[in-house]
């Protein structure tokens, strides 16, 4: 016969009830007992809940052994395994959200006296999502990563199910796109001639690596991130290259003779690179992003900030009638919608745009007043207008 107990944690309210299980309490499982004859000592279940609990030691019970007599996956191993197993598929800049999100759990479990993964069951993991500091759409992210996570630890067969799964998503108000007025666009223009270099000197050899900055964000599409790190080889025959389509072909976008013209100017710090070293990508850009915060504050653009040359990019391309599909595949969105998610507004001002084109042309054509007039005339014969 085997019993199952708790051993509280230091912090748990029931500890002074000792071993007796208390259901509202998640703290590890254990069994002692005897089974078929032998005796079974303080054995940690590696798990909080107790169906689970009931669930291994009636399997023990019926193949009348222990099974799988290996220790539980430690919180500490789950995740540097899944750091080293996301290695491979993800970008940098997403391996190491993942490793914030990695040390965060580590170091809840620590305080939580947690040691295995499969002491994580959902009540665990959304009293851990209740310690994060996070805005709504940090944690949003941060959910996502969670459950993909924890859905790996049950595919390794470290965990019966996710329970990541369940956690609900906070709402988030999505921020309106905001591209530049085109009286924005030019007062930012106009200030690169005049922006100063630690000497209160213009026009030197930064500003004009920040006029190549601005003008590949603004007329390539690109994301500060993906500017900063353009390779000169990126650029070709008057085309920006984007990226490759899932079919495996390379998507170019054209650009200006006088853009290409500002970018062959550019002094790299590398000669592979215009704008980095090609060593620290993350500082690279932080660096860049104070360039244009002072950009932005000398051509009085209270708001600016980098993305916003991106979504000026999108919305001047669907103004000019290009269709949103079109636009989607330059941007690099994985699926339309997400376009339409950012930039549907724009396609309404389209249409009024496409609209409003159609009732300047009826000015130019000479049946039109006079239809007009001979329509009037026969309503007001007719009395049905004043």
């Amino acid at each position: 016969m085997l019993s199952i107990f708790r051993r509280h944690r230091a912090n748990c309210r029931h500890k002074k009830k000792g071993r007796k299980s208390v259901s509202h309490c998640n703290c590890p499982l254990h069994v002692e007992g005897i089974l078929v004859r032998k005796p079974v000592t303080r054995r940690s279940l590696g798990v909080g809940s107790m169906d689970a609990a009931r669930r291994i030691v009636a399997s023990w019970e019926f193949a009348g052994e222990v099974l799988d007599d290996t220790e539980p996956v430690t919180v500490a191993k789950a995740c540097e395994t899944i750091l080293e197993h996301l290695k491979a598929d993800i970008q940098e800049t997403t391996l190491a959200k993942y490793d914030v999100l990695t040390r965060r759990l580590v170091a809840y479990a620590e305080e939580r006296g947690i040691r295995y993964i499969t002491e994580f069951n959902f009540e665990e993991l959304r009293t851990f999502r209740g310690t994060w500091p996070d805005s709504p759409l940090t944690a949003t992210k941060n959910i996502e990563r969670l459950r993909s996570m924890f859905g790996t630890f049950h595919d390794y067969g470290w965990l019966p199910e996710n329970p990541a799964r369940k956690l609900k998503l906070p709402k988030v108000k999505q921020k309106p796109t905001l591209p530049f007025e085109r009286d924005e666009m030019n007062r930012i223009i106009e200030a690169l001639d005049a922006y100063p270099d630690n000497y209160g000197r213009a026009l030197q050899e930064n500003a004009l690596r920040l006029r190549g900055l601005v003008y590949v964000m603004r007329w390539g599409g690109l994301g500060i991130r993906d500017a900063v790190t353009l390779r000169r080889d990126g650029v070709k025959n008057g085309k920006l290259f984007l990226r490759r389509a899932k079919t495996g072909q390379p998507v170019w976008c054209p650009l200006p003779d006088w853009v290409v013209a500002t970018l062959d100017t550019v002094i790299g710090s590398a000669p592979e690179y215009y704008f980095w070293t090609g060593s620290n990508p993350k500082s690279a850009v932080g660096n860049w992003q104070r360039s244009l915060q002072k950009l932005f504050k000398l051509a009085d653009v209270p708001q600016g900030h980098a993305h916003r040359f991106r979504d000026t990019f999108a919305v001047e391309l669907l103004l000019a009638g290009v269709p949103i599909e079109r636009v989607s595949v330059l941007l690099g969105h994985s699926s339309i919608r997400i376009t339409e998610k950012h930039y549907s507004p724009w396609v309404e001002s389209r249409q009024k745009q496409l609209e409003a084109d159609v009732t300047a042309s009826w000015r130019s054509d000479p049946t039109f007043e006079m239809a007009s007039s001979r329509t009037r005339a026969v309503h007001l014969d007719r009395g049905l207008v004043n």
